[in-house]
Formats: C-alpha cells, sequence, structure tokens
C-alpha cells in the first residue's frame, strides 16, 4: 500500500492526540470488527471549537485521519466543524488507499459524536443538528 507523504507525516507525528480534562464533548466510534477505535474530546467557547484532542486504537491510517480531521476544526465554530466530511479529511491528506477509506468516515464520526455529546450535555438533543451517527459499516479489516 502507498501512503501519501502527508499520510507518514501524520502517522510518524500525529498532532492534538491526548484527552482533555473536562472535555465539553466526548466522541468513541469504531468497530472492533476492524478494530480500529476513535475517541475524540472537544473543549467549545462561545460556539468555537477551542481545544480538541484524540486517542486512536487502529492502523497508520486510522491516525493520520483522526490527526488531520483535529487539524481541520480546531479554531472553528461548530456550525463549520459539522460540515466537515470524510472526503475532506481524504483530500487534505493527499488521498488513502481505497481499503483505507473507512478510516477517514471513522474520523469524521468521531468527531460528530463529540459535538452530538457536547449539545446533549447542553440539553439539547443532537439529532437535527449532527444527524444519525453509525458506526463503520463497510468495514474491510484494517489491522
Amino acid at each position: 500500500m502507498i501512503y501519501s507523504e502527508k499520510v507518514m507525516d501524520h502517522f510518524a507525528n500525529p498532532r492534538n492526540v491526548g484527552t482533555i480534562e473536562n472535555a465539553d464533548g466526548i466522541g468513541e466510534v469504531g468497530n472492533a470488527k476492524c478494530g480500529d477505535i476513535m475517541k475524540m474530546f472537544i473543549k467549545v467557547e462561545n460556539g468555537v471549537i477551542t481545544d480538541v484532542k484524540f486517542q486512536t486504537f487502529g492502523c497508520g491510517a486510522a491516525v493520520a485521519t483522526s490527526s488531520m480531521a483535529t487539524e481541520l476544526i480546531i479554531g472553528k465554530p461548530i456550525e463549520e466543524a459539522l460540515k466537515l466530511t470524510n472526503k475532506a479529511v481524504v483530500e487534505a491528506l493527499d488521498g488513502l488507499p481505497p481499503a483505507k477509506l473507512h478510516c477517514s468516515v471513522l474520523a469524521e464520526q468521531a468527531m460528530k459524536a463529540a459535538i452530538a455529546d457536547y449539545y446533549t450535555r447542553q440539553g439539547i438533543d443532537p439529532t437535527p443538528i449532527v444527524g444519525n451517527i453509525s458506526d463503520c459499516a463497510d468495514c474491510q479489516g484494517c489491522s
């Protein structure tokens, strides 16, 4: 499998790894079948994501997509972050092999799950805003 330089960079030097104590939202998605599990933590101030961290258990593409997704949403208003698609993550990484595209879907879902958790903690039903968050349905096995 050939990975772009950006994928290799985000795998070898992932950005925003870790947890946030007293996070405003935490989202965890994954599938035990493929072995990829992503957990994302967000801090929100005045509707803007001021900090984001992640923990990913999975392959190099899973780590790289998590890292890139955090880079793309930090400092953004929640409404803008919700527009982040897995395609945008893949493009920002200069592509992924077809068998690894589901990793980018997981990164998008983890971010949306964290935002949904944030809304839930605010007493707001997240479903009309965030939509339904599904697990990795088309896993082709990653580990």
